[in-house]
């Protein structure tokens, strides 16, 4: 069986540097808000091309305490509506209710899966005070219209850049378009930790300082508690372990643009339809297809030892947790949850692999 992402082969690659990162950890004797994260978030930031880097817990954690500091700083308050695409991960949406804003719905571009600038312009009111655009699968979404339209109208822009380390547009990278991001470490992602792990980039000093005591109790000087803070750091040794593999993040990257032009130059199934044309500064943290008869191509695809997953199954407004927008109709992002498919493209992926699952995909019969 062809693994969607074996991340065991992938840290493999990096072992005896990750196990000095780790020993060097353990022998320092200070495990929390130390040496690592300080030297982590210096070099990510650098990597983003911005000012600052806050490490928190996870990518939730990320857009949560950003909208959270924002409100602390007067800039949102209860009620205020966040537009946020209707096609993400449930992760975006749970971080705007989580602070009593309110979510709007926007359809996404069917060609991108991205937020579709046109319906941010049409949902905004009076009420709207920012817009939470998704980098979904590693494509960044259409940065130069969202940040027009944010500035026409005095909007905030949180990026939710989680599928997209190292993405960029006319050579600005993810999490330095709107005026904070957030992002995830997770072990999966392009740039992943070995546990939970999120950060936050952003050139805007005073939201830095806020949020930098927003993730430790509230607090920048131990037992000195400036605001009703949280716990969320990100920790010495996911730093360290995150150090260690940005170094090697634009390698896996161009791997992963590899494999996805000839998924793109080898995949002819009429049954499927591919991402449009690549760009080359897709970084493809997946490599979505579609295809009407997306269960019966996964089923296939599983018998003929090609593992796939599904990003996402269920849309946000389908699901128990916002079960007050079940009755809401939003369908081009219906037709995206029915119909797409992921396919392996990890770092580790090879030749071989790729165009076994080439093949396997291309001989696969359309059910009517």
């Amino acid at each position: 069986m062809i693994s969607f992402l074996d991340l065991q082969a992938i840290n493999a690659q990096y072992r005896n540097e990750l196990i000095t990162a780790c020993t060097r950890v353990i022998d320092s004797g200070w495990y929390i808000n130390g040496n690592e994260l300080e030297q982590f978030e210096h070099d990510f930031a650098k990597y983003c091309g911005t000012k600052h880097a806050i490490g928190v817990a996870n990518g939730l954690d990320a857009l949560t305490l950003t909208l959270r500091a924002w409100k602390e700083l007067g800039k949102l308050q209860d009620g205020d509506e966040i537009i946020v695409p209707s096609n993400t991960y449930i992760a975006s949406i749970l971080a705007i209710s989580a602070n009593n804003l309110i979510p709007v719905l926007v359809e996404p571009d069917i060609t991108t899966y991205n937020i579709c600038p046109d319906k941010i312009q049409a949902a905004i009111t009076d009420r709207t005070k920012a817009v939470l655009p998704v980098h979904l699968y590693g494509r960044l979404a259409d940065m130069p219209a969202i940040i027009d339209i944010a500035k026409r109208y005095n909007l905030l822009v949180l990026e939710d850049a989680a599928q997209a380390h190292g993405a960029s547009i006319h050579g600005k990278k993810a999490g330095n378009w709107g005026d904070a991001s957030g992002f995830s470490f997770y072990p999966g992602k392009n740039l992943g930790a070995l546990g939970d792990a999120g950060a936050i980039t952003t050139n805007d000093d005073e939201l830095t300082n806020t949020l930098r005591a927003l993730r430790n109790y509230g607090s920048h000087e131990k037992y000195k508690n400036l605001f009703q803070g949280v716990n969320s750091r990100l920790d010495e040794m996911q730093a360290a372990m995150l150090s260690v593999k940005l170094q090697h993040l634009d390698t896996e990257i161009a791997h992963r643009r590899k494999i996805a032009k000839a998924y793109i130059e080898g995949i002819d199934n009429p049954a499927i339809i591919l991402p449009s044309q690549q760009d080359k500064n897709h970084v493809w943290h997946v490599f979505v297809i579609r295809c009407k008869q997306r269960d019966a191509l996964q089923n296939y695809l599983a018998e003929n030892g090609v593992q796939t997953l599904i990003h996402y199954p269920i849309p946000p407004h389908q699901q128990q947790a916002y079960k007050e927008w079940n009755n809401l109709g939003f369908p081009i992002s219906e037709k995206i949850h029915k119909e797409v498919l992921s396919l392996p493209i990890g770092p580790t992926i090879t030749d071989n692999q790729v165009i076994k699952i080439i093949s396997s995909i291309n001989n696969f019969n359309q059910v009517s």
